[in-house]
């Protein structure tokens, strides 16, 4: 049930997502240097995509985070409305 107020109480984790991007930008680019060091270029240029993708992620979300907070919800207060009782 949508109460319509959603934008104003949503929760980002961008937290998570930083850690996310940094072990996905670890992983790509450990794969295109192994990949490319292996002789398979096709792999190793994936591998490179996908590290140019996590890197410009990553600094989105570092852009987002020194943003500031914007309002957020303590914890104990609920994402959403509760419906109301008929």
């Amino acid at each position: 049930m949508r109460t319509g107020n959603e934008p104003v109480t949503a929760r980002s984790p961008l937290r998570l997502r930083l850690w996310l991007s940094m072990w996905g930008l670890i992983w790509a680019a450990g794969g295109a240097a192994l990949f490319s060091l292996g002789g398979r270029p096709g792999w190793a240029a994936a591998c490179s995509v996908v590290a140019v993708l996590a890197a410009v992620d990553l600094v989105v979300v570092v852009h987002h985070i020194r943003q500031g907070p914007h309002y957020q919800p303590g914890r104990d207060v609920p994402p959403y409305e509760p419906p109301h009782a008929r």
